[in-house]
């Protein structure tokens, strides 16, 4: 068997680009490292306040189709922020509900109007400032009194 003969030992010279190189790599990614996490006097990055929902449904008047459709709730890192949307859900489900409770109070307001009438005879279609129906009128021809106006 024929011995190989032994490996060229490097020069000098690539053994120090190595270690120049070696030490480049280190000097950078401390800097980096310092300058993210902040290690210096001032911070570099600064800290970002989260986006928080301001409430745009109007405090001022009703809730509207408009204002639903506007509406726009802050996204987080997987999905919408559940308080956000707890509380936009919340308070439209507050404002649905007092429409409710309204609509039930006037239609319980126009049924007793309605029961009212029925039971006094009253016509709630007659238009204001008509003369009531006369037990012998039919609608046909003038009123009684009108001929003799004419």
């Amino acid at each position: 068997m024929a011995r190989s003969e032994p490996d060229e030992v490097s020069a000098p010279g690539e053994m120090r680009v190595f270690w120049f190189l070696l030490l480049t790599m280190v000097v950078v990614v401390t800097a980096v490292t310092l300058a993210v996490v902040g290690g210096g006097g001032s911070p570099v990055l600064q800290d970002v306040t989260p986006e928080r929902f301001t409430d745009p449904l109007p405090a001022t008047r009703p809730v509207g189709r408009a204002d639903v459709e506007a509406l726009r709730l802050p996204m987080a890192a997987r999905g919408y922020r559940m308080a956000d949307v707890d509380e936009a859900l919340s308070r439209l489900g507050a404002e649905l509900a007092e429409r409710d409770a309204r609509i039930a109070e006037l239609e319980s307001a126009l049924a007793g109007v309605q029961a009212s009438a029925v039971t006094t005879g009253t016509d709630l279609f007659k238009q204001p400032g008509a003369r009531p129906a006369e037990p012998g009128d039919q609608g046909q021809g003038p009123a009684r009194g009108e001929d003799d106006a004419r």
